[in-house]
């Protein structure tokens, strides 16, 4: 637990400085644009910095290798000269001799020394603490490699190879550097030497590293430049592409005059002309659209109210037939029979018109209350029962014996329960057909199952479309007018609920309706499957109303209590 908080507590800062530029990066292309240009940028320019710099350091070192060679070389001539010039006099100690030489040479370094100068010998003695190694600094016996040495002493010739110069005291840094050796005679055989210059890489290492600064420096300069340089190329391309995305918004919530500035005459100002083209393309069909809208919702309600009046009037004349019928001859007594039928069924017709314009006018209203689902199916199952027996159709309620309640508006139910018994019983075929009540803690559904003709593929998400018949050949039954499902879509949408469908042929349908539970909830789940139990296992099924992808819940959800089966007496 402890290590974790301080992973935690060490990536808390990680965390807050890359939040903001992972936001950015997902959600401005300007952001991504700018971000992903420093990245490569950064790339190439530290890849072509390090090749810059490897061959300034390859450069240097060369130079600095050839230029040390030259030195060592002409400085090995002069003390082989000297040597031979002491020994030549007879009377000087070579001892004293290789001292002077030492000298001389480290005052020629200057100061600070370019160089360190070691003598070793004679190389026939061992070394020892006695002075056999001369050196003009104080540096370690490291400091010469031991290949080097054996180079020098055992073959004749100038031998270089590079090393670290370690300084055993702190006059100068310690630091890499070039090793010359050569092995020098005496006149006198009083035994040869080896001769080392040092040459520390000291200045090659401070000009490398001006220039790496100067190079980095530059870097951060050029990439702050681009940066820069694609913020504003790439603000003069996003820039009209977010005015068109605001123009867009606007023109869905419904603002069509709202057009983009157009300046200028390149390819943004041509995306915008054509955009703009676009949107008032769209207004005057939306318009059109809408205008036409209106006057066919104003044309239905006009039609449906005047006819009202001379409805009223004939209907008045059909009662008075209708009750005079027995003293008509066979042909007029069914003539008057006729009469009175298709007046109920225009009276149906022209009622659901008016009602079909209120919904597209806007105009429908809920009058909330607290229903009782389960009375009201036994209700409406009721008063169906005199059509269910006439078709040979039996009506069962399964509900819980506890009230099921929601809140709504009970007209609308009912109405939504009615038409949908009043189709289950036009297709049950002399079937029985079954009213399902139940609820969970958030939505309560009633669904009504028949076991006729079913739906084919595909006319389960059209049932629900106004004046839509399975088959246009068959003439309705009942006198049904074509609207009854889809003022019961309505009704359920104006309750924030769903009306599904799914049906099969020669197997039945099954209507579900499902509100929420308190009114203006959202719904998630049914407490009854669409499909039906004992055909859900691997049997598709289409949605009509509502979400595509809602779940059935019912299999994993159980009614408040045990439901009560009511058949047709």
């Amino acid at each position: 637990m402890a290590s974790g908080r301080v992973r935690q507590t060490l990536a808390a800062p990680l965390l807050a400085v890359l939040r903001p530029l992972v936001n950015a990066w997902q959600v401005s292309l300007q952001a991504r644009v700018v971000l992903s240009t420093l990245l490569l940028g950064t790339l190439v320019l530290s890849l072509t910095a390090w090749l810059m710099l490897t061959q300034i350091s390859d450069g240097l070192v060369d130079s600095k290798r050839d230029t040390s060679l030259a030195q060592a070389e002409a400085a090995f001539s002069e003390v082989q000269q000297d040597l031979e010039a002491a020994g030549g006099t007879g009377d000087t100690d070579t001892e004293q001799v290789v001292n002077q030489l030492v000298g001389s040479l480290a005052n020629r370094s200057g100061s600070p020394p370019a160089y360190v100068v070691t003598l070793d010998g004679p190389l026939g003695d061992e070394v020892s603490s006695d002075g056999v190694r001369r050196s003009s600094a104080a540096v370690s016996e490291e400091s010469v490699p031991t290949e080097l040495q054996a180079q020098v002493r055992d073959q004749p010739g100038t031998w270089w190879t590079y090393t670290d110069i370690d300084f055993t005291d702190d006059s100068q840094s310690d630091g890499a550097g070039i090793a010359v050796g050569a092995r020098v005679q005496t006149a006198d055989d009083s035994g040869d030497y080896a001769l080392y210059y040092l040459y520390p890489f000291a200045e090659e290492e401070r000009t490398l590293g001006l220039v790496a600064q100067a190079v980095l420096l530059s870097g951060v300069v050029l990439m702050l430049l681009v940066a820069g340089v694609a913020w504003l190329v790439t603000r003069q391309v996003v820039t009209p592409v977010r005015l068109a995305r605001r123009i867009a918004e606007r023109l869905a919530s419904g603002r069509l005059e709202e057009r983009m500035q157009v300046r200028g005459k390149d390819d943004i100002a041509r995306l915008g002309q054509s955009f703009n083209q676009m949107a008032g393309s769209l207004q005057r069909q939306i318009r059109q659209l809408e205008e036409l809208s209106r006057l066919q919702r104003r044309f239905v309600s006009d039609v449906s109210h005047e006819l009202r009046t001379p409805l009223t009037t004939v209907r008045m004349a059909a009662d008075v037939l209708h009750e005079a019928r027995p003293g008509f001859d066979p042909a007029t007594g069914r003539s008057a029979e006729l009469l009175q039928a298709e007046l109920d069924r225009f009276e149906a017709l022209l009622a659901d018109l008016l009602e079909i314009s209120r919904f597209d006018a806007g105009a429908a209203r809920l009058d909330i209350t607290d229903v009782d689902l389960g009375e009201l199916a036994r209700r409406e199952v009721d008063a169906q029962r005199a059509v269910a027996r006439q078709g040979g159709v039996q009506l069962d309620v399964v509900a819980p014996v506890e009230p099921v309640m929601a809140q709504g508006d009970p007209r609308r139910i009912e109405r939504v329960v009615r038409n949908l018994l009043a189709n289950a019983i036009a297709h049950a075929r002399s079937r029985r057909v079954e009213v399902i009540v139940a609820a969970d803690d958030e939505a309560a559904a009633l669904a009504v199952r028949d076991h006729g003709s079913g739906l084919h593929p595909g006319e389960a998400a059209l049932v629900f479309n106004r004046f839509w018949r399975g088959d246009p050949a068959r003439a309705r039954r009942g006198g049904g007018t074509g609207l009854g499902l889809a003022i019961a879509l309505e009704d359920a949408q104006l309750h924030g609920g769903w009306l599904q469908a799914w049906g099969e042929p020669d197997r039945g349908s099954q209507f579900r309706l499902t509100i929420p539970r308190r009114a203006g909830d959202d719904l998630r789940r049914s407490p009854i499957p669409l499909v039906p139990d004992d055909l859900s296992v691997g049997r598709p099924y289409e949605t009509t109303s509502g979400p595509l992808d809602e779940p059935d819940s019912a299999p994993e959800r159980e009614p408040a209590s045990e439901p009560t089966r009511e058949p047709t007496p």
